[in-house]
């Protein structure tokens, strides 16, 4: 019988046919798996729907991606991969790690968002923001500076039935990262792996600077950017704003629907945005403001005792 890689994400153990080394391996030989992740080359040959289209039915969410094959996700803790002929290995891996891991987080109950987490004095801080605001970039300079990161992309939180406290659960040591940023940070890119089909966008492993341990959530950062404005800012965002910012920075909030989870999702919302404080940074387009960005952060972070969520 074939032995399973073992790893760890997004707090679940991890039995894998597949190597999946942007993960933490796990020491114990445990027969137990939260999820399995499988290669099955028969799937993609029976499964007929358009590129990128979300098939949901029966807590299985099925999908074609084009390159790379068919991935299903079934139950929360099945994750089937089958591959298309001569399909690059690092790109399958991407869908598996953030569009299917994205997917178990959802069926498990567990609420996924779209962002980078930091561990900032003894609890966690999501960056949210919609794709290239500079969520991963803010992520960081805050490392930099001396914080640590617990997610990139995925940010998996779990909120306490008993108590309602959110808790995120650290993903894998990895970023990833524009060529511009990593140079503007004056960090090299020459020995790092590039993302498939995005040349000057890497992959950053990251060990020394990754939070292993789960952490209280303490707040929301949403990045924006904005052509018209030069400079920085930070204001709370107000009770009425954080319903649909939460579900619009929810990792696949498209699928919220269709996977019948919605009376569920806003439930947590809920809890979530009467329990935290959520803050809106704005930044202009033009020039690099990401140390300056990550100290107001910091400084906001560190005064909240008197600056809180309207």
């Amino acid at each position: 019988m074939k032995v399973k890689l073992q790893y760890r994400a997004f707090g679940l153990s991890v039995h894998s046919d597949m190597v999946l080394p942007e993960l933490s391996e796990l020491d114990s030989g445990s027969s137990f798996a939260d999820v399995v992740v499988k290669v099955d080359s028969f799937l993609k040959n029976g499964f007929d729907a358009k590129p990128y289209h979300f098939v949901a039915e029966d807590h299985t969410v099925t999908v074609k991606m084009p390159d790379a094959g068919v991935f299903r996700v079934q139950d929360g803790d099945k994750i089937i991969v089958s591959p298309y002929a001569g399909a690059d290995e690092d790109l399958i891996r991407l869908y598996v790690l953030g569009t299917c891991f994205g997917i178990v987080l959802l069926q498990r109950g567990i609420y996924p968002l779209h962002g980078s987490a930091l561990a900032i004095h003894g609890k966690a801080y999501a960056i949210v923001g919609q794709s290239g605001a500079g969520k991963s970039t803010l992520a960081s300079a805050l490392i930099a500076k001396g914080c640590r990161l617990l997610s990139d992309d995925v940010i998996a939180v779990s909120i306490d039935p008993l108590t309602g406290q959110p808790t995120v659960a650290p993903s894998y040591p990895q970023q990833k990262l524009w060529q511009n940023s990593l140079e503007a940070m004056g960090q090299s890119y020459e020995a790092l792996r590039s993302i498939f089909g995005r040349e000057t966008k890497y992959c950053v492993p990251l060990t020394d600077s990754f939070q292993s341990t789960s952490l209280p959530l303490g707040g929301v950062f949403e990045l924006t950017k904005n052509a018209e404005h030069s400079g920085i800012a930070l204001e709370p965002v107000g009770k009425l704003e954080r319903l649909p910012l939460l579900f619009q920075h929810t990792y696949r909030y498209q699928l919220i629907e269709r996977m019948n989870v919605m009376k569920w999702h806003f439930e947590q919302s809920a809890a979530l945005a009467s329990r935290l404080n959520i803050y809106r940074l704005r930044r202009g387009e033009s020039a690099f403001t990401a140390p300056e960005l990550a100290d107001l952060v910091l400084n906001t972070i560190s005064t909240e005792g008197t600056v809180h969520g309207l």
